[in-house]
């Protein structure tokens, strides 16, 4: 029997096209006659984690009809899992959801429907929240993505990205599932290395990790993910993987794809992957998350990051990387979100730690991989660290690299000895990026007082954890002494 969907809440609330009711239809049929038992019905959180609930396969029409209802309260929660925003008093409540801990809404998007490789009877489904009226949330990250897109489509541009991201991989020693491990957030799981480390890309070391690379491999090509490379990275148990260039919200869902299908296949084999930046283990690299970017004119579909003859910048090349290093500071709460991801920018390491831009220099904030003629120019934001909710992170770059060409503004001289030029550095601290994103007209502006204030809220909430929990620095420097 087919549901019409027409007949929903969703449709009815304007919150489904008759395009998107059509897509649908066809998903409803190919589930039905396939031996699915159940679908995760998702949406990326504020922290880009995947939230949600799973339900039967026969109860996915009526998602598609009237959406599913969530806490709202998964949206006001920091890392640790806290709701750090008043829930009880009317009005306190962010973003307009209601207080109390009420619903929201999430709206199906039938382009994210994957089955999933390693729970071959099970699949998933993004979501977009929505108030439980249907209105918008400010910050919802695929909804704040898909404006700063439509923003960038105005202008006859189009941004096309290109992922490289870094992992580890380690044995799990101790799951720490004792009653008294169950902490908010929960005690950290005991590891060990599964390679050596500072081997950098050599085959050895690749063919010692082959069996749980070709498992991933296989995982991310079921999702339909366009993996590129598998590679053995500088630390211990570190790994890189790459991917062939796609659109922001592409490859938004994808990275959201990779972080969750790495964990879930790692932890069934007794494994624990983590996308930290900086795990507290002796000998550890730093992992970082590098963003390719192009952008092309959808009019004549031309590459515009191509340099001019002499080699010299293209206008919209300079804007662009102007924009990007204007608005570094306030953008690092959007690219480097977590207290520990500060601790990557340090000098020498493979890692920015100033703002500034290099012709093919891995220790500049932006490298620019460019040649006259090659229809490949790029520039790499090497900021980023691998925690950042995706959304956000591609948002703040078009947003910032658009403010660049609208006020034509031109990017300063390149460096080629990055970590010894006299150039403002990046954040020291979750803390000082909290206060530049706070002290940004610009995203305030871009992005609006509602999604600034919230977002500064919460990650204030984790700052105040971190700097008010004691320290084994700490406790061995005063103890004794004192």
């Amino acid at each position: 029997m087919t549901t019409d969907l027409t007949q929903g809440a969703l449709y009815h609330l304007g919150l489904l096209s008759p395009e998107q009711v059509a897509r649908a239809q066809d998903l409803l049929a190919e589930v039905a006659s396939s031996e699915l038992e159940t679908i995760r019905v998702l949406f990326a959180d504020q922290h880009g984690l995947l939230r949600g609930k799973t339900i039967t396969s026969d109860a996915l029409p009526s998602i598609f009809q009237s959406g599913i209802n969530m806490p709202g309260t998964l949206l006001l929660k920091d890392t640790s899992h806290r709701t750090v925003f008043p829930v009880w008093s009317d009005g306190d409540t962010p973003g307009g959801l209601s207080s109390g801990a009420g619903d929201i809404l999430l709206v199906p998007d039938t382009e994210t429907f994957r089955r999933l490789p390693w729970a071959p009877h099970s699949a998933w489904i993004f979501c977009d929240p929505v108030t439980p009226t249907g209105g918008a949330i400010p910050f919802a990250p695929r909804p704040v993505l898909r404006t700063a897109i439509d923003q960038l489509a105005a202008a006859n541009r189009a941004l096309t990205v290109g992922l490289e991201v870094e992992f580890q991989v380690f044995t799990c020693t101790d799951p720490r599932l004792n009653h008294s491990d169950s902490t908010m957030p929960g005690t950290p799981v005991a590891t060990q290395n599964l390679t050596q480390g500072y081997q950098f890309l050599t085959a050895q070391v690749y063919d010692i990790a082959e069996p749980l690379l070709d498992d991933l491999r296989r995982a991310a090509q079921s999702l339909g993910l366009p993996i590129r490379s598998m590679e053995i990275e500088m630390g211990p148990s570190q790994f890189e993987f790459t991917f062939d260039p796609a659109d922001p919200m592409t490859h938004a869902d994808n990275m959201m794809m990779l972080r969750a299908m790495t964990k879930s296949i790692c932890a069934r084999k007794g494994l624990h992957a983590t996308f930290m930046c900086k795990p507290n283990h002796a000998n550890a690299c730093a992992n970082g998350w590098h963003l390719h970017q192009s952008l092309t004119d959808t009019v004549t579909d031309k590459n515009l990051m191509i340099p001019n003859p002499d080699g010299s910048l293209s206008q919209t090349a300079s804007g662009w990387i102007a924009g990007l290093l204007e608005h570094a500071h306030a953008s690092c709460l959007l690219t480097t979100p977590t207290v520990n991801g500060y601790k990557r920018y340090q000098p020498h390491q493979l890692a920015p730690d100033r703002v500034l831009w290099g012709h093919d220099n891995r220790g500049a904030m932006i490298r620019a991989l460019m040649a006259p003629g090659d229809p490949a120019s790029r520039i790499e934001n090497r900021v980023a660290d691998p925690t950042a909710n995706p959304y956000y992170f591609f948002a703040s770059q078009i947003l910032s690299g658009l403010d660049g060409l609208s006020r034509a503004l031109t990017a300063p001289d390149p460096v080629e000895t990055p970590y010894l030029e006299n150039a403002p550095r990046l954040p020291g601290s979750l803390l000082a990026a909290i206060q530049a994103f706070e002290g940004s007209t610009f995203y305030r502006r871009v992005l609006g007082d509602p999604f600034v204030d919230y977002l500064s809220h919460i990650r204030r909430a984790e700052w105040d954890r971190y700097h008010l929990a004691i320290s084994d620095w700490e406790q061995a420097e005063y103890f004794n002494q004192y």
